[in-house]
């Protein structure tokens, strides 16, 4: 039987960097945890007058849940996690403006002489029977339902060589890489570089546009179901995400093409591996039958995908065959709960 796992941190017990933080949980592969994870802003804000310069400390931003360590994960293997379900925590969800923060204000690495833009919070009612999210314009009364899509914006584990990096930035461990694609249903893979790996997800988002254009998605507190395995003796660059319709690669850096190089040469390489291709075979397959969708263009590094549907590959199968095994074990795990 699926060993299951709950766990719902006190505030204390949150984490803020990957790395550089002992286990609260120790879990075997294959074991299905169910997690609650608290919105980027730690739940401070809860109202328009929440501005969060006033009620957020930094650094204590984007908080995840974890470090979980995972018996047997050692460097050179890979983790597999499963993405059960995403479900807010609340019946309602925030996003905000920040002054210095965002893809289209001046920042700390685009300097700028213009004033920057207004801090603004905005509030959304989340009706999960609907599913919907309801967005309300503060300077007017345009109101819009918009339709729920729960993803984590940021997942990852422990980086290499004894390093620790704050959530917020995302690289090839993870981290935060804003994604809309790391929804349920979904298996996202990452290289392990420490025992253990040490795994951590947070930044729940009730929906978030692609590139998370204004800093922050429709932030939202989670209950989050997933499934911790591993794929021993098997290594992986970059994260990868795996879907019943599509593999997708990562890339995190800056400038934003070399995210998009990054996560191009990932798929590019990983497609001629596994059909056996010739690598420019698989560059020109990609070219054609890929895409680009963005992660996001506001964090310390950028984040691209690279997407293709698993209808050109020829029927192959990645990581022997665990996400397909996952979603099986997860879609019982939902009936029997």
């Amino acid at each position: 039987m699926t060993e299951v796992v709950t766990y719902r941190p006190e505030p204390a017990e949150m984490s803020y960097t990957f790395g550089g933080r002992e286990p609260v949980l120790r879990v075997r592969p294959g074991t299905v945890v169910q997690l609650y994870t608290e919105d980027c802003y730690g739940g401070r804000v809860r109202g328009i007058d929440d501005l969060p310069s006033r009620v957020c400390e930094f650094p204590y931003l984007n908080p995840v849940t974890g470090p979980i360590h995972v018996e047997g994960a050692e460097p050179g293997d890979t983790l597999a996690v499963h993405v059960v379900a995403v479900e807010p925590a609340r019946d309602w969800a925030v996003s905000s403006t920040f002054p210095h923060f965002g893809a289209l204000t001046g920042t700390h690495a685009t300097a700028m002489l213009h004033p920057p833009l207004d801090e603004l919070v905005w509030m959304y009612d989340v009706d999960v029977a609907a599913g919907t999210v309801t967005y309300r314009a503060r300077r007017g009364d345009y109101t819009v339902a918009l339709p729920l899509d729960p993803m984590h914006g940021t997942m990852g584990v422990a980086p290499a060589a004894f390093e620790s990096r704050m959530t917020i930035v995302p690289d090839a461990h993870g981290g935060n890489m804003d994604s809309p694609e790391l929804r349920a249903g979904v298996t996202a893979y990452f290289g392990v570089n420490v025992p253990g790996a040490l795994f951590a997800v947070g930044d729940g988002h009730c929906r978030q546009g692609h590139g998370e254009v204004c800093g922050t998605g429709v932030e939202a507190a989670m209950n989050t179901t997933l499934i911790l395995d591993l794929v021993k003796g098997v290594s992986t660059p970059w994260p990868r995400l795996e879907s019943d319709d599509a593999l997708m690669s990562t890339g995190s850096a800056r400038p934003l093409e070399d995210a998009y190089r990054i996560s191009q040469h990932d798929l590019v390489t990983w497609t001629a591996e596994l059909m056996g291709l010739d690598q420019l075979d698989a560059y020109q397959l990609v070219s054609q039958a890929g895409e680009a969708p963005v992660g996001n263009v506001c964090d310390p590094n950028y984040t691209m995908l690279a997407r293709v549907a698993r209808r050109y590959l020829g029927g192959v199968t990645a990581y022997d065959g665990v996400h397909a095994r996952l979603r099986e074990t997860g879609r019982a795990h939902l009936a029997h709960r």
